[in-house]
């Protein structure tokens, strides 16, 4: 059981990477990566323009499994770590927040869906 655990942790340090760097190449920026809070986790706060974007990343075997991955009680939890970071950083809180997922699968592009849920769900 440990040895499935430390797979699956390696494999997504890996899928956080490869949406780091996707979406750097759409000209995001890092302002935190896997943000541990009270409350939950997020993988990825990015920020481009105007807009802070906390992003779930997620990866199965096709991307509408990824995507549909992210249940209400994952989401409540970005939701509450959001505030968290927000209230620490409130340079990030200026313009829009939205919540986003990137959903990786083998032999597809990574795909960016932008307000993927609402926060408090």
């Amino acid at each position: 059981m440990a040895h499935d655990r430390r797979k699956s942790e390696e494999a997504g340090r890996t899928a956080e990477l490869a949406a780091l760097w996707y979406l750097r190449f759409k000209g995001w920026r890092l302002l935190a990566q896997r943000y541990r809070s009270p409350v939950g986790e997020i993988d990825l706060v990015m920020r481009r323009g105007g807009v802070t974007a906390f992003i779930e990343v997620e990866v199965r075997r096709t991307p509408g499994k990824a995507i549909e991955a992210v249940t209400a009680r994952q989401a409540r939890r970005i939701s509450a770590a959001a505030r968290h970071f927000l209230s620490r950083a409130p340079q990030a809180a200026a313009g829009a927040c939205r919540f986003d997922i990137v959903a990786l699968s083998p032999y597809h592009w990574p795909r960016h869906i932008e307000n993927a849920f609402e926060g408090d769900q």
